[in-house]
């Protein structure tokens, strides 16, 4: 089974209840599906759902370089030496990262309102880039922006691998809070097989008498 969700704003990316945040059990009444890969509470866009362990080892592992895409806001003005060192790999306080595509775009023509809405100050402006990572550091696109002197303002997944928010029967944008199913099979349940116990008939050690040597 898989699903896609689009993920707003604030949301939390578990099942189980949180204090502070709505779940994607507000969202999600599916039972058995769990989300391969995380997306952060402040971060929005694309989540996908599965019950297929394998599957979602498959889709969240870096070991599958599954690609992913954000669109982000940063506050600043994107240089192309910027760009340049994300494409390359910017040191973090966890290591290099890997080489990346890095675009310059405009503002989404699919975007949606945000609430709440990013903080804007007058005097500095913001532009949109497109990051598509194969790696899947906590937090990565937000420390690379902050590392290259552009904070990232507002974060939308919009593709993981083969899916996209636009993997709709019309292909139109995936309304945000909303899910829907691109394969409803559930996944079969496997038992381990049971080890076969085989008996053997119980054969008679044979015994040998120690040969007595003549005095």
């Amino acid at each position: 089974m898989l699903l896609l969700l689009n993920k707003p704003f604030g949301v939390i990316c578990q099942f189980s209840p949180h204090e502070k945040h709505p779940s994607l059990a507000d969202y999600v009444s599916i039972p058995s599906v769990y989300p391969a890969g995380r997306l952060d509470t402040d971060s929005e866009g694309l989540v996908l759902l599965t019950d297929d362990g394998q599957m979602q080892h498959q889709i969240a592992h870096p070991l599958h370089k599954k690609p992913k895409v954000y669109c982000i806001q940063v506050e600043g003005d994107p240089s192309e030496d910027a760009c340049a060192q994300l494409r390359q790999g910017v040191q973090l306080n966890d290591g290099m990262t890997a080489p990346c595509s890095v675009e310059i775009i405009a503002e989404p023509d699919w975007l949606w309102p945000r609430t709440p809405p990013i903080r804007e100050r007058q005097a500095i402006p913001t532009h949109w880039l497109q990051i598509t990572l194969t790696e899947g550091r906590n937090r990565q696109v937000r420390r690379m922006s902050a590392a290259v002197g552009l904070p990232t303002l507002r974060l939308i997944r919009t593709q993981i691998g083969d899916y996209t928010l636009w993997s709709t029967p019309t292909q139109a944008t995936l309304e945000l809070g909303q899910w829907i199913f691109i394969d409803e099979k559930p996944t079969p349940r496997t038992t381990q097989p049971q080890k076969m116990q085989l008996k053997y008939p119980r054969v008679a050690t044979p015994k040998f008498t120690k040969k007595r040597t003549p005095q």
